[in-house]
């Protein structure tokens, strides 16, 4: 099944992200024997995409660190505290783009800009690829995106850990952001 595309004259203008149809998440390791995923339930963004010149496309996203859910309400709350996030000190997560290049293929990106964390601007790469569009029930242009990268938590200061008594730490330092986002034409 193929799904419906639009031009890029269609595909140029400003989105923004519908949070009901998008997921921001993670994934973390932990216990060196497994992942623990989560994701943020509050965040907004804007896309302003070019679709004759997709490499000219621009993104910000802002995200509530409060609205975290790993699942589990007592792991939520430790990393809602100062051992990680520390949301009362930074209430957001935000990115902002710099500048897109060909990710090797016409539908996939790399998406370049700086993500804040705790505090902490750092460079970050994102690995997007394009879904395709179409018009939803509503009458509402959308696009599909999904997306990844990894960073380091020690590089934004969140160092918190514990030893683990067969060796090793209770969280990697590597976390994966992972993407699903579906944006909605607005202009």
């Amino acid at each position: 099944m193929t799904s419906p595309t639009i031009t890029p004259d269609e595909l140029t203008g400003t989105w923004t992200i519908d949070p009901v149809h998008s997921r921001l998440g993670f994934a973390v390791r932990h216990a060196v024997v497994t992942t623990v995923r989560g994701s943020f339930g509050s965040f907004e963004g804007t896309l302003n995409l070019n679709g004759t010149e997709p490499l000219s496309s621009s993104a910000t996203v802002t995200i509530s660190t409060a609205s975290i859910d790993t699942g589990n309400p007592d792991r939520d709350g430790h990393v809602r505290s100062a051992d990680f996030l520390d949301v009362e000190q930074y209430p957001s997560i935000t990115f902002l783009s710099s500048s897109a290049k060909s990710g090797g293929s016409d539908t996939s990106f790399i998406l370049s800009g700086d993500i804040t964390v705790h505090g902490v601007t750092k460079p970050i790469d994102l690995e997007i690829e394009f879904g395709g569009s179409a018009k939803d029930p509503f009458g509402n242009t959308r696009a599909g995106f999904e997306g990844s990268a990894t960073i380091s938590r020690k590089e934004f200061g969140i160092t918190f850990n514990a030893p683990l008594e067969s060796g090793g730490l209770l969280l990697s330092d590597k976390i994966k952001i992972e993407l699903d986002i579906s944006a909605i034409k607005s202009v």
